[in-house]
């Protein structure tokens, strides 16, 4: 069988990084084609070289074989080829379903003005036909969480029909129950002849829905496999170039007093009545489905929307948080769940990122202390293990994992007290997930207090020392350590158990 797209001994070089180097791959019909390596690997920029996003310094495409020259997106969606990016970058201000058919409006007949009322109908079907619920085709861009964002551009996608799908990192942004749906729409796509490039950091999704597996390490192709002929093992050290001993290095401490207690937090429409407190020396996970209001609630907490009613009490006195620039004054950090939109200045370079918080440390009768802030920064990259040509290097030339470990350290050099990961390794390769989670149990280890969001099943188990549980903007479960497992966890976000007053469950 002749693959449907080649690539032939491809280089791609920027300033100061070949991030390409004689890479080549073929992609068959009917077929998903995993792509794994670590940040900085190549794997996004192959995938971009591919749908024309990039053109190459070297080598050749060939599609359906015959040459290709990709100048552009709009170039590669010619020739059948579209891809669901791992960096969303949706028109906010536009609908949801003017941005899913975007550039393919349905119009009034012959005439060349578009149909409203059709582009909410077919935005409708195609929502139903992928199973996707909750989300209104007439809501704003903007209105839209990261999940349900992530969900809008697989459907565009979707909608494309192309020959070639290319999924960087997917299922990032999305539960497990949303995933599920992916995974539905994968095998339909392989059924119908449609050949599937698929980038992630999950091991446990790669296995279940790929027939190949190409890793990558440094820009270089180290080899293509069967999924059948490997396992998870042998492709982690084919990634890292090393053993890789533990993802989940969690430290055993002795949680001290109660570091923040948020008392039924409100805020009409998202969350009601929130109550948990998180204890020094301790990982707090809050786990939930999409919706669930998990992110809503800490970003009350961290000042960024105003609370209805309720309370946050730090160290045993009542907290009043208005802005983020208070919380930072009580010993808060935020990780954000949107690293582009909320956690980064992608205008700025690493050292005026990492710096950000903590810019008080590096200025004497207000100006900069240079070579202080220099040294801050350095460290950083070096303990985090930035990938980076330089200090100066600007954020937005970075890959989507190491602008996340830029977030990392800038909260770090901030030293605060209570520190809220949201989905802290979204986008994040496994070895650079085994540092970050090794960073945060050394904090609790420190006696920080630390609270962890994630929709990863696995990291919210394997981190945790305690879980609460959010199903529609309520508290349903908390659970400790001795009762840890997926099925309770699942009960509590689905709503089947809630938690009684006698502090069990009541399985509904």
């Amino acid at each position: 069988m002749e693959p449907i797209y080649s690539l032939k001994n491809i280089t791609k070089e920027f300033p100061g990084v070949l991030a390409l180097d004689d890479v080549s791959v073929d992609f068959y019909p009917g077929e998903v084609h995993a792509i794994c390596g670590e940040n900085g690997a190549g794997k996004s920029t192959l995938m971009k070289v591919c749908s024309g996003m990039y053109m190459p310094d070297g080598g050749a495409l060939y599609i359906k074989g015959k040459k290709a020259h990709l100048r552009s997106i709009a170039d590669g969606l010619k020739n059948g080829i579209s891809m669901v990016h791992q960096e969303l970058s949706p028109v906010p201000y536009m609908t949801v379903a003017e941005n899913i058919y975007l550039g393919h409006e349905p119009t009034l007949g012959a005439v060349p003005i578009v149909s409203k009322i059709q582009l909410i109908h077919k935005t409708r079907d195609l929502f139903e036909e992928m199973k996707i619920e909750g989300i209104n085709p007439k809501s704003m861009m903007y209105e839209l969480s990261v999940a349900e964002t992530q969900l809008v551009e697989i459907a565009k996608v979707m909608m494309l029909n192309s020959d070639m799908v290319i999924m960087d990192e997917p299922t990032s942004a999305i539960t497990d129950r949303e995933a599920e749906l992916l995974f539905d729409m994968i095998e339909d796509l392989k059924r119908r002849g449609i050949a599937i490039a698929y980038i992630s950091h999950k091991m446990d999704e790669i296995f279940r829905i790929s027939d190949k597996i190409t890793v990558m390490r440094d820009g270089k192709h180290v080899g293509t496999h069967l999924a059948a002929d490997t396992n998870t093992h042998d492709v982690i050290t084919m990634m890292v170039g090393r053993e890789l001993t533990d993802i989940y290095p969690k430290l055993e401490t002795q949680a001290g007093g109660v570091a923040m207690q948020v008392e039924r937090l409100s805020k009409e429409g998202l969350f009601e009545d929130i109550t948990f407190n998180v204890r020094r020396g301790e990982i707090l996970g809050i786990a939930g489905l999409m919706g669930a209001g998990r992110t809503e609630v800490v970003e009350t907490v961290f000042g960024l929307r105003k609370a209805d009613s309720g309370k946050v009490v730090i160290d045993g006195k009542p907290a009043v948080i208005k802005s983020p620039r208070d919380a930072i004054k009580k010993g808060l950090a935020l990780v954000t769940e949107d690293r582009k939109g909320t956690g980064l200045v992608l205008t700025g370079s690493i050292k005026e990122n990492v710096t950000l918080a903590a810019l008080d440390k590096y200025k004497k009768f207000g100006f900069i202390k240079k070579r202080s802030e220099i040294k801050a920064t350095d460290g950083q990259i070096e303990s985090l293990r930035i990938k980076t040509p330089s200090r100066n290097q600007l954020v937005a030339n970075l890959s989507g994992g190491n602008q996340q470990k830029v977030v990392l350290a800038k909260w770090m050099l901030a030293d605060a007290d209570i520190i809220i990961f949201d989905e802290p390794t979204r986008g994040i390769d496994v070895g650079a997930k085994a540092e970050i989670h090794s960073l945060m149990s050394q904090l609790a280890a420190d006696g920080k207090a630390v609270v962890m969001i994630s929709s990863e099943m696995p990291e919210v188990l394997g981190m945790s020392d305690r879980i609460i549980v959010l199903c529609e903007g309520r508290v349903t479960g908390e659970i400790g350590k001795e009762e840890f497992s997926q099925k309770t966890i699942m009960e509590y976000a689905a709503g089947i158990r809630t938690a009684n007053t006698e502090g069990g469950s009541i399985v509904q």
